[in-house]
């Protein structure tokens, strides 16, 4: 790695930390030429293909994740960190199955099994989208699934 000041290849690390994801590394480093500090981050890359619906893979990507849980959670009771948070998790059991392709389908499973027990909004808006509703009878099938499965907390 080259300073992105003067070029120099030597540089010494001064401070390393998990960012809040807990899949990166934010280092610190001190060019040994300039004596500038520059911020890089290390993080795992994940060699995991994910098989679409239509066949076609890609691969999977962390961020796609956390902008599908943000969409499904938005104005829930399921903050930004909490999502940041699932989305920790999900990649984290991906890597600990030593799988190389996955279908969306484990994926979407898995998020929904997150969403679960955390709010019943964000659970049915990522169900809409995952499973594809096509009428109204899916999506009153799907609450009356969720509901059977998590009972909600009676109202006083």
């Amino acid at each position: 790695m080259k300073c992105p000041f003067c070029q120099h290849h030597e540089h010494k690390v001064t401070d390393s930390r998990e960012t809040p994801e807990m899949n990166t590394i934010r280092r610190r480093r001190e060019c040994q030429r300039c004596q500038r500090r520059f911020t890089t981050f290390e993080s795992v890359e994940l060699t995991i293909q994910v098989l679409k619906r239509d066949g076609r893979y890609e691969e999977f990507s962390q961020q796609k994740l956390i902008k599908g849980l943000d969409a499904a959670c938005r104005h829930t009771t399921i903050s930004h960190e909490q999502v940041l948070e699932i989305a920790s998790k999900i990649t984290h059991e991906l890597m600990q199955r030593q799988v190389r392709e996955i279908p969306t389908r484990q994926i979407g499973e898995l998020v929904m099994e997150k969403l679960q027990g955390l709010d019943p909004i964000a659970y049915i808006r990522f169900a809409c989208v995952y499973r594809r509703f096509t009428d109204i009878g899916e999506l009153m099938d799907a609450i009356h699934t969720f509901q059977c499965k998590t009972p909600l907390p009676k109202q006083e």
